[in-house]
């Protein structure tokens, strides 16, 4: 498979130390050596391979030196993308490393597309899809749990376990055909037998797989986490105090927060994405009661909210409407002010919501700010998740495919549980086959690599 040399900036824009710029392909040496001149050596050939090599970037038309740079030069194949590699250790900052990108193009080389490194390790079957999608996501990483899950996909945990899987199906195909190739002699029970023991033994693995999409898209995404309540109870004192900074404007004037302020946070290993909202009563503001509409909205969106109750005050009109509000929802109850004199206590609150959490706090004073980090932990996370041991789904890419390989195998299963012929069968089988393949890449149409890779950063 040919292509052209391409190049980017490999990090991030703005002021830094280093600055990266990567080429990749059959002239990435010829255009090195036409623009990098050391006094040492005459061609990154006559050094050897992934040494540094310090020298000056200079525009050989004019001979104006550039920058002040170390080189390498990486033989393909054993490189990120199996091509040959050049990578220019440049000045960090925004001008240094366009200049210099801007002389590899001037002789030679194209701008990388979107994930176009990634997408050549990928096509050059140095990765497959599942690797590569990883890639995106260990950059995107938002903790060290996300990372790790990150990680051990790009070390191909999850490939590993869906090429199994679909070596499984190969067996039940192969089964399959040689039934069919030998029609003169009855199928016997024993095949059926074996092909329900191996259709149940794949669902259940792909059922397993799906059971940890919750836990992976939490750690992808961070847990929608909305905080309610009336005005001035303390919920935008709580998101400051969670935050650890001033983020939210605090006053004693009700209705101070009238839009939705969303932030992402760390608590003990779990993302969240805190959203503050409007405080929820009868108004006639007009831009108050949007952000009222708004709040009531994200409830539904939400996998947790923490409602705020004001404990100086006895539970009103509106603290009941809350309270229907989240009585079907994953929430934790937070009493508010208890520093001051308390008119309700968690009885009043269990007697309309008895199956919810209540943690006594008094944010201002950082009281029970701790105990709700340590709550919101083992809501989610029994005991101490071992990352490493485990393959999580964190990809809505890879949910549908299995979702859709758990229904291919459900209708074999059942088709086989009725004793159909067997070949009615078996485009269930290999529908479930080709369904696990995209996964990896394995059966993957253009289309689809097209819009993974596009939404990659440049220089990945």
């Amino acid at each position: 498979m040919d292509f052209d040399t391409i190049a980017a900036i490999a990090t991030a824009p703005g002021e830094a130390g280093i600055g990266i710029v990567r080429i990749s392909g059959d002239r990435a040496l010829d255009i090195s050596d036409k623009i990098f001149k050391s006094e040492r050596i005459s061609s990154l050939t006559k050094e050897e391979e992934r040494k540094l090599v310090y020298g000056h970037i200079i525009n050989p038309k004019d001979k104006k030196i550039i920058d002040e740079v170390l080189i390498v030069y990486m033989k393909g194949p054993n490189t990120y993308t199996k091509e040959d590699v050049v990578e220019i250790n440049c000045h960090g900052g925004i001008v240094p490393v366009r200049r210099i990108l801007e002389l590899v193009l001037e002789n030679g080389a194209r701008m990388a597309e979107a994930g176009e490194f990634t997408k050549r390790a990928f096509l050059n079957g140095r990765i497959d899809l599942a690797q590569a999608e990883a890639v995106m996501d260990l950059i995107s990483a938002k903790t060290d749990s996300g990372f790790d899950v990150s990680l051990n996909q790009l070390e191909g945990s999850l490939s590993k376990k869906v090429k199994d899987l679909r070596e499984k199906l190969l067996s039940m195909l192969a089964q399959i055909e040689a039934s069919i190739d030998f029609p003169e002699h009855d199928v016997e029970d024993s095949t059926y037998r074996k092909l329900m023991d191996g259709g149940k033994e794949v669902y259940q693995e792909i059922d397993g797989l799906l059971d940890t999409v919750y836990t992976g898209r939490i750690l992808k995404e961070g847990l929608k986490t909305v905080i309610l309540g009336k005005p001035n109870v303390g919920k935008s004192s709580l998101m400051n105090a969670l935050l650890r900074e001033n983020r939210a404007i605090v006053t004693d004037v009700p209705g101070t927060t009238r839009d939705v302020i969303e932030e992402y946070i760390n608590i003990k290993g779990i993302p969240l994405k805190i959203i503050d909202t409007a405080g929820i009563r009868e108004t006639n503001d007009v831009v108050e009661k949007i952000g009222v509409d708004r709040a009531k909205e994200l409830i539904n969106m939400s996998d947790l909210t923490i409602t705020v109750f004001d404990a100086s005050r006895e539970l009103s009109d509106e603290d009941l409407e809350i309270i229907k509000l989240i009585e079907n929802k994953k929430s934790i109850i937070l009493l508010n002010k208890t520093d001051l004199d308390n008119k309700i206590d968690k009885k009043d609150i269990s007697k309309h919501i008895p199956d919810k959490k209540i943690i006594n706090t008094s944010v201002i004073k950082g009281d029970g700010v701790d105990i709700l980090e340590d709550t919101l932990k083992d809501m989610f996370f029994t005991g101490e998740v071992k990352i490493n041991d485990n393959i999580i789904v964190n990809n809505v890419r890879h949910r549908n495919q299995l979702l859709k390989a758990k229904k291919d195998i459900e209708d074999a299963i059942e088709a086989i549980k009725a004793g159909l012929p067997i070949d009615l069968f078996e485009v269930d089988i290999k529908n479930c086959w080709e369904n696990l393949g995209e996964i990896t890449g394995d059966t993957v149409g253009e289309d689809i690599i097209e819009k993974i890779f596009k939404d990659f950063c440049i220089g990945k």
